[in-house]
């Protein structure tokens, strides 16, 4: 016996870790003349890639994040699209890092497969990973200091043979004066929401369940608005990096006063993470004008009776982001370059709650209230 009759065939896992790596080595274009540009001693995939800081002002912080995309992988599988995944998990923990008034700069992943087996059939599915990986690094502007790959066996589950589980950690810097710690928020300010059509990353354990139930194993074929299910569940999430940076400001660039805070919305919906960002000012909000949810969430909140009290905790129901501002046309119209389509949505009022305006399958046009 030997290690590739147990399912590790270190010969493939060389090519699909040289695919990996070439992606992320493009990458590193992105970083080039900036914070954060990649430095590389000697030209080999498993050799030392570092940046420079010897001459960082004393103001500069560093942070970390960490992430997953969730069972959104187990759609893909579905699908057998793996093109776009990344782009959820750079979202992810790029949108993370945004919130608090930081530059996103560097991305490592690890990527955990059952097993690539002993020739070239699932190479193909390495090659998606790595398209989207190049392209979502470039979205975020973010440079890419390595990609891990291992093979689990049984340990790694999903819908094909063939199943994967794929994390990342950030590294981003920020200046001390434009960390957004949420004390700045003040009643009367404005809170405009930035758009998103799919679910995001969030709520897809929910999300699958409902569908496995009322439409079969198979729900991912189901024919849904000139499309399929599945592929409206696969949407790719947005990321907002490059329009907030222009907004706030970058770590090399001047920063500005349009944004007093920021919540990402993914797990937990507005309540929670909008609250998170309120917490410090010990103030409420009040959304009285938000987008609708994509068709997919209300046909789950339809066939599984998930009530809109419920829906909004569970998933973005269409708000990607939320920014806090006193200068709303400011901010959108900075926004309207970058096509990402944003609204005036509510302002900050001295209770502390978060009324929403429900645009969800039941309780369309009615407030619903969440207390703080």
């Amino acid at each position: 016996m030997d290690y590739a009759s147990s399912g590790v065939d270190v010969n493939i896992e060389a090519k699909a870790s040289k695919l990996l790596y070439d992606a992320a080595k493009a990458s590193f274009a992105n970083r080039v003349g900036k914070l954060g540009e990649v430095i590389v001693p000697f030209d080999d995939f498993s050799g030392l890639r570092m940046i420079n800081v010897g001459s960082l002002p004393k103001d500069t912080f560093m942070c970390m994040g960490f992430d997953t995309v969730g069972t959104k992988v187990e759609v893909a599988q579905r699908m057998k699209d793996h093109t776009t995944i990344a782009f959820d998990l750079f979202a992810m923990v790029c949108d993370d890092a945004i919130i608090r008034g930081g530059e996103p700069v560097l991305i490592g992943s690890n990527l955990d497969v059952t097993s690539l087996g002993q020739d070239d059939r699932n190479i193909q599915t390495i090659n998606e990973l790595a398209q989207g990986y190049n392209q979502a690094a470039k979205e975020a502007n973010v440079a890419i200091i390595n990609g891990e790959l291992c093979q689990l066996g049984t340990a790694v589950g999903g819908y094909s043979k063939f199943a994967y589980n794929w994390g990342a950690a950030l590294v981003w810097f920020a200046r001390k004066e434009k960390i957004l710690t949420g004390k700045d928020v003040k009643v009367g300010d404005s809170i405009v929401l930035l758009e998103e059509k799919g679910f995001r990353t969030n709520g897809l354990t929910l999300a699958r369940k409902v569908f496995a139930k009322t439409l079969g194993n198979d729900w991912h074929k189901t024919i849904f608005k000139g499309s399929t299910l599945g592929k409206q569940v696969l949407l790719p999430s947005k990321i907002y990096t490059k329009p907030f940076l222009k907004l706030h400001g970058s770590f090399d660039t001047g920063g500005s006063n349009l944004i007093h805070g920021a919540a990402h919305i993914t797990g937990g919906g507005l309540p929670e993470k909008l609250g998170r960002a309120l917490k410090p000012s010990g103030l409420g909000a009040n959304l009285h004008t938000l987008f609708r949810p994509c068709d997919a969430i209300k046909y789950c909140q339809e066939l599984g009776s998930v009530e809109d009290k419920e829906a909004y905790t569970t998933w973005n129901m269409g708000q990607g982001l939320a920014l806090i501002t006193p200068e709303p046309n400011a901010v959108i119209n900075e926004l309207k370059k970058f096509e990402v389509k944003a609204k005036l949505a509510g302002e900050i009022v001295k209770e502390k709650s978060i009324t929403i305006m429900s645009q969800g399958y039941f309780d369309q046009g009615k407030t619903i209230r969440y207390d703080l």
